[in-house]
């Protein structure tokens, strides 16, 4: 019988944190692990991606999709540098993951070939926790704390593995790694509750409103019920952040759609004309379209007390979980629905629901990118789930892709990287081989690591119950990210066209290219009903302008019929001094 590492020691670990999978590329400071995984007949299983960065977007979007913790291993030098990106993905979404790094420094310091100080590079991306093996009897402690930190903080750990610490033969009095007795990874490690003065405060402030405006994101997964209970009892009007997205049935007649310069009119609205505000599991940066401050009283309930007031000023905050703290809530807060309020804010709904779909018809040089979304809508299989790169086709998403209940979704939200839809749908293949999954990409995203990812979909998808991934492509041959036309600095700055379908069937994949608007719903139907993964390339117009909704004064035009928006308007011309005519507020 062979002997037992420190290797296998790492994989002991892993498998007694129950991760089903380990995202990473082989490299020789590192290849010891590798070694150990292959032993390990699929228990944990090792994915090897074409670059370490979408090994670490794998590992993120493992966490993002099934709350658990990914991991990512890489070898020392630009290998592990490629990891920061999906890392900081993690730290910035509030996602648990472990990053296992090698090394292999036989020379003096400082004169190795790739050295990199480990500590240092990994030291804020991973500011929670960063540490080195040295012995192989260390392996299991330090992975453990490794992985207890990154639930506890909801953020990204790294452990760096010596070679050496990796071959080295266990010492025979060392045990057999013992199964892990804590709470399931990724969740609270405590139930977290407001004291009941808090939550007496917060139920007082909320009887008291008038235009209740609920703000949500995505700490409120699991708390639905509890959010359209509440927002039923008090006829408050429901908005959330692009992360939020996914958490409540879009398709509510209250619910405004996504807030921000990527969101809907009527969510914009909703903050111009609210007097209370309740922001739940949410850190939503667009703190443009917020309330004007003074103008909300405002109730924020976070898990992480250290995000409250962060955004927007708090008269109550509520640290707590939160389904729990809504629960709370519920038993305190009586029912006194403000029925024209939600009369108010259904009526802006569909105003803006009718212009989307106005917008979503205009015709497009070939085709409107909005009109491919939209399409989608009614397509969309109740169980998928959906992963968004960055670009405009996150205007596109937050605007005209209603989200069922049942459907997932996740986005680079904070960090804002390109290229990770790919490396995201992978992961979340994986972790659910039976359901199906939707990539919305451009061909920005798909020419910077998308294409190359394709191959790993080519490697894996005839081990999945159900074959359907579905990478749209966008292809507006584009990269300026404006929305607003070609870049300007003119043809010379042009990415060049690729055929991003005819890539697809080279490697034995099912690809489908659309250039005309009244095929767009057929090309949807075909690469959904395909017998195996898709790329759906739709060459679409790059002059389909943005339009954010206007925040601030704007955004109260037309949406009350009483003279409340003048009074609020007035009220914010003491604070701001800007001059409006009586006639701007029709």
């Amino acid at each position: 019988m062979a002997e037992r590492t420190g290797a296998d020691l790492v994989v002991e670990r892993l498998r007694a944190w129950r991760v089903p999978r380990v995202f990473g590329c082989p490299g020789e400071a590192i290849a010891p692990v590798v070694a150990a995984l292959d032993r390990s007949g699929g228990d944990p299983e090792f994915v090897p991606a074409r670059h370490e960065e979408t090994a670490a977007f794998m590992a993120s979007g493992h966490a993002k999709f099934t709350g658990g913790i990914g991991v990512c291993l890489a070898t020392q030098g630009p290998s592990a540098v490629h990891l920061l990106n999906g890392l900081y993905d993690a730290k910035l979404d509030s996602k648990p993951m472990v990053a296992i790094v090698g090394e292999d420094i036989t020379g003096p310091l400082g004169g190795a070939h790739e050295e990199i100080g480990l500590s240092r590079l990994f030291g804020d991306v991973c500011n929670q926790f960063v540490r080195y093996g040295r012995a192989p009897e260390q392996v299991p402690g330090v992975l453990d704390q490794a992985f207890r930190t990154a639930a506890a903080t909801r953020s990204p750990t790294c452990v760096v593995l010596p070679r050496e610490v990796q071959t080295a033969v266990v010492p025979d009095l060392l045990p057999q790694a013992a199964g892990v007795t804590s709470a399931t990874p990724g969740e609270p490690l405590a139930r977290v509750l407001p004291h009941d003065a808090d939550l007496a405060a917060a139920a007082s402030l909320l009887g008291a409103g008038g235009r209740l405006a609920i703000l949500v994101g995505q700490g409120a997964h699991g708390a639905a019920d509890e959010i359209l209970t509440l927002a039923d009892r008090l006829g408050a009007g429901v908005a959330t952040s692009l992360l939020g997205k996914p958490v409540l049935d879009e398709r509510l007649p209250f619910h405004t759609g996504v807030l921000g310069e990527v969101g809907s009119t009527a969510a914009a609205q909703l903050m111009g004309g609210c007097d209370t505000l309740l922001m739940v599991g949410t850190n939503d940066p667009w703190t443009d379209y917020y309330p004007m401050p003074g103008q909300a009283r405002t109730i924020q309930i976070d898990i992480d007390g250290r995000r409250i007031g962060t955004r927007y000023p708090v008269d109550v905050p509520l640290v707590g979980d939160a389904g729990e703290t809504l629960r709370a809530l519920l038993d305190r807060v009586p029912d006194r629905s403000r029925r024209d309020w939600r009369r108010t804010v259904e009526g802006s709904v569909d105003r803006w629901r009718e212009e989307a779909a106005a917008r979503a018809g205009e015709p497009g040089e070939p085709v409107n990118p909005q009109l491919v979304l939209h399409q989608l809508s009614a397509r969309m299989p109740r169980s998928a789930a959906v992963t968004v790169d960055v670009g405009s086709v996150i205007y596109w998403y937050a605007r005209h892709l209603e989200l069922p209940p049942g459907v997932t979704a996740q986005l680079c939200g904070t960090l804002g990287s390109t290229g990770c839809a790919l490396p995201y749908a992978v992961a979340a293949k994986l972790a659910r081989p039976d359901r199906p999954v939707i990539a919305l990409a451009g061909d920005g995203a798909m020419q910077l690591n998308g294409l190359a990812e394709l191959i790993t979909v080519a490697h894996h998808w005839r081990e999945w119950t159900d074959p359907r991934l579905v990478v749209l492509v966008l292809n507006n041959r584009d990269h300026s990210g404006t929305g607003e036309g070609r870049s300007p600095a003119g043809a010379s700055a042009r990415p060049p066209d690729v055929p991003y379908a005819g890539w697809a069937r080279l490697l034995g994949l099912h690809g489908v290219r659309v250039d005309r608007p009244e095929l767009v719903g057929a090309a949807w139907d075909e690469a959904l009903a395909a017998d195996r993964p898709s790329v759906l390339e739709a060459v679409v117009d790059p002059s389909v302008p943005l339009r954010p909704p206007e925040p601030a004064l704007a955004d109260l035009r037309g949406l009350f019929a009483d003279g409340t928006a003048a009074r609020l308007v007035r009220e914010r011309m003491l604070d701001t001094g800007v001059a409006v005519e009586a006639d701007d507020l029709v």
